[in-house]
């Protein structure tokens, strides 16, 4: 018969109900705080370049990259018919930023219905929207991209810290401790997700100069049937790299923030987890996927909660009219919605006071929301680094309280200082001379 502390033993050895740690992780207000701020300097690195409104679109508020999601072949036609719709344009972030949302919360939808499909298409369509944006806006994406990276290694990388010495030891870091490793290990951070690049840029490379030999007269066709091997060893090579970044590009900031890895360590364990036990990583992402979806949920209903009642409480005290027969509080706020945090009907503003309320009320919506967005982003990176700590004790037997610590050299610093004067004053003090008569005896 097996005793209740057997019981427990059995469910102590399961590694992934640890998984469901993360919600209590990713709600810590430090770790809000950081993606809170990290996501504002993105957005305002966006809205600062979307000045150049590139995007066209339409007067029924369509877009080329609606355009180039559902039929692609048109899209230069689309282009052609409305770019002298100026009052139509919109900025690439924006374009992306809505989108995304909208693919996001598609994706959630159909994680609850069971739609693994809609799922995919959801997922298929965001990497397609990347896709255009890289093909029509491609130096606004680089910059863009450039300037994300940097501060996601830096968010990113705090946050895994956190996690990590949260899961391992049970230990909070404060803001400051995880900002000051992740900027120490900043080039690390930064390197990890573009290092498989440069992998795949070199066989894409060979392979491409193979192709334009091709073209040579007669001696092209031999060309290419001689070093057809080479070019399918490239080509292998190429599918390793992008299946190893794709399923292991998740593991890397865990890594450097677990066992304080440089890029290709980092890279290197990332993508032997992956290898090693693939079912097992797939595993835990989907629960992780699940429960993540769920506590979502939670925090935007949480959110529309907040908002509806507050909305309701001020309409109980606001029955006063604007000259257009609209009540005042709906004017500057649109009754909030799940599916529509920010409101589904428009503004109807008349005057500047009321362009000013509304103006500031949607800023503090804006704030509700991302803080929404935030506790998504703190969730992502704080369950990525708990199957980072159950993969790495699975493949590499290494426990999970196990974690790279290290002493700052601030610390070290003034320990050093003291006890040199210490040394120079005994080595400057003069040494007794031996007594006379001691040595006589």
């Amino acid at each position: 018969m097996v005793s209740e502390n057997d019981s427990y033993k059995v469910f102590d050895g399961l590694l992934f109900p640890k998984i469901f740690r993360t919600f209590r992780m990713a709600v810590q207000p430090t770790k809000l705080i950081i993606t809170f701020s990290a996501l504002a300097v993105i957005c305002l690195a966006g809205w600062i370049m979307d000045f150049s409104e590139t995007v066209v679109g339409r007067r029924d508020r369509v877009t080329e990259l609606d355009i180039y999601i559902t039929n692609p072949g048109e899209l230069q036609q689309f282009i052609k018919e409305n770019k002298e719709f100026m009052d139509e344009r919109r900025g690439v972030f924006s374009t992306l930023w809505h989108f995304s949302a909208t693919k996001f919360q598609g994706s959630v939808d159909s994680v609850f219905a069971f739609d693994v499909p809609g799922v995919v298409k959801n997922i298929a369509h965001y990497f397609k929207a990347l896709e255009w944006a890289l093909r029509h806006h491609f130096v606004y994406c680089i910059v863009f991209f450039v300037i994300k990276l940097a501060v996601i290694s830096i968010a990113g990388g705090a946050i895994c810290r956190i996690a990590a010495l949260q899961f391992a030891r049970g230990e909070k870091p404060g803001l400051t401790e995880a900002l000051r490793f992740s900027t120490k290990r900043f080039t690390s951070f930064l390197t990890a997700p573009l290092v498989p690049v440069g992998i795949i840029i070199l066989p894409v490379l060979f392979i491409f100069l193979l192709g334009l030999m091709g073209n040579i007269p007669w001696a092209g066709e031999l060309i290419i049937g001689i070093f057809v091997l080479l070019a399918l060893i490239a080509g292998a090579l190429i599918t390793v790299v992008l299946i190893g970044a794709f399923a292991g590009f998740n593991l890397m900031f865990p890594a450097v923030a677990y066992d304080g890895s440089d890029c290709f360590d980092a890279i290197s364990r990332s993508f032997s987890y992956v290898y090693a036990k693939p079912w097992r990583m797939g595993f835990y992402t989907a629960i992780a996927a699940v429960y993540g979806a769920v506590c979502y949920t939670f925090v935007r209903f949480f959110a529309f909660l907040l908002l509806w009642v507050t909305h309701q409480s001020l309409q109980l005290g606001v029955w006063v009219e604007n000259s257009n027969e609209v009540n005042k509080l709906t004017a500057i706020w649109p009754k909030p919605e799940f599916m529509k945090l920010l409101g589904s009907s428009g503004l109807a503003t008349v005057n500047w006071a009321e362009s000013l309320a509304a103006f500031l009320v949607h800023l503090f919506l804006l704030a509700v929301i991302g803080l929404v967005v935030s506790f998504i982003i703190s969730f992502y990176f704080s369950a990525n680094t708990i199957i980072y700590s159950l993969m790495r004790n699975k493949v590499d037997n290494t426990a999970l309280d196990d974690i790279y610590t290290y002493l700052d050299e601030a610390e070290i610093e003034p320990a050093t200082t003291e006890s040199q004067p210490q040394q120079d004053q005994l080595q400057s003090e003069p040494q007794a001379e031996p007594d006379s008569s001691s040595s006589k005896e």
